[in-house]
């Protein structure tokens, strides 16, 4: 059984922090089949990705076009995604250049082709493992810090700017 602790967003204003109102599953998966413009985020806490403040409300409407990133902190012990990510399966190094407020770029791992998926209408996200990270200055914030060292990321490919296949 998995303990979902708490979700992270990334737009290029804000790193958000809370639980997903009504989650049911994986957040992969949540932020597939959302179908509203909206996301509902409990407990949330803001930090702003130029000034390093921080904004707290115990209710947030996240747009899901605004997503750049998100992730789950959660115990993975019984997690048959992360276990599926880890046996040999082979995986294409890529790099994900966002652009807007903040240009950011992501260094890591993906499932051949994930990042490409003809269906548009469920496939909005795809995962990249042991993501790394530039283009964000952290503020000597730990929630911002902790960005550098996420065992996985959930990219949204309909913000991604370019995109490179090392493969």
């Amino acid at each position: 059984m998995l303990t979902i602790v708490s979700d992270l967003l990334l737009t290029d204003t804000f790193l958000i922090r809370g639980n997903i109102e009504n989650k049911y599953a994986r957040l992969s998966r949540i932020l597939d089949e959302h179908r509203r413009f909206f996301l509902k985020v409990r407990d949330a806490t803001l930090i702003d990705l130029g000034t390093g403040d921080r904004i707290t409300t115990p209710l947030l409407h996240v747009n899901m076009d605004e997503i750049l990133l998100a992730h789950e902190f959660l115990d993975g012990g019984s997690d048959t995604a992360l276990a599926e990510m880890a046996k040999g399966q082979e995986l294409d190094r890529v790099r994900v250049f966002y652009t807007g407020r903040v240009n950011l770029e992501f260094a890591g791992h993906v499932r051949p082709g994930s990042y490409d998926v003809s269906d548009h209408s469920t496939r909005r996200f795809f995962v990249m493992s042991s993501p790394v990270m530039k283009g964000l200055k952290d503020h000597d914030d730990r929630d911002l810090k902790q960005l550098g060292d996420l065992p996985y990321a959930i990219l949204n490919k309909e913000r991604v700017a370019f995109l490179y296949d090392f493969n």
